[in-house]
């Protein structure tokens, strides 16, 4: 984990900025917001979708007040870590100008899954635990 004294800047990339950059956002500036500054945001950004947020409230993770944004409104801005996460963003932003370190890691779009609420719902879920697993892993080999 991270002990500098000063926090490192975290951007995940997602195509829209609706779900899996969401939930990377809220868990890591959740649980080490201590230590790093964490962003996200979308090559075609739409809205936060509602059951990501649904997941993330189950886990206590409230992210109903985050926007989707993007990735324009952090052209100004350096990052020690750009992570993307599902292949699109990696396709249509292969290089963000002010990222020290690139890093994709494709996660699959729990938003494209057809199906029932309760099928919906497993999915999120699924992603979201992919999610903070591959998150934790990272840190502990002090990837990111």
């Amino acid at each position: 984990m991270n002990t500098k004294k000063s926090k490192e800047r975290i951007l995940f990339i997602c195509t829209n900025n609706s779900a899996r950059s969401q939930m990377a956002e809220g868990y890591l500036n959740h649980a080490y917001g201590d230590y790093y500054e964490v962003y996200s945001a979308g090559t075609e950004p739409t809205t936060v979708n509602p059951y990501a947020i649904k997941v993330m409230k189950e886990i206590d993770i409230d992210i109903f007040s985050h926007s989707s944004k993007s990735i324009k409104e952090f052209e100004s801005m350096e990052f020690d870590h750009v992570i993307t996460v599902c292949g699109g963003a990696d396709q249509a932003c292969p290089f963000f100008l002010g990222g020290k370190k690139y890093t994709h890691k494709g996660f699959k779009d729990p938003a494209c899954v057809k199906g029932d609420e309760k099928e919906k719902m497993r999915v999120f879920r699924e992603v979201r635990d992919e999610i903070i697993m591959w998150i934790l892993t990272n840190l502990e080999n002090n990837l990111i």
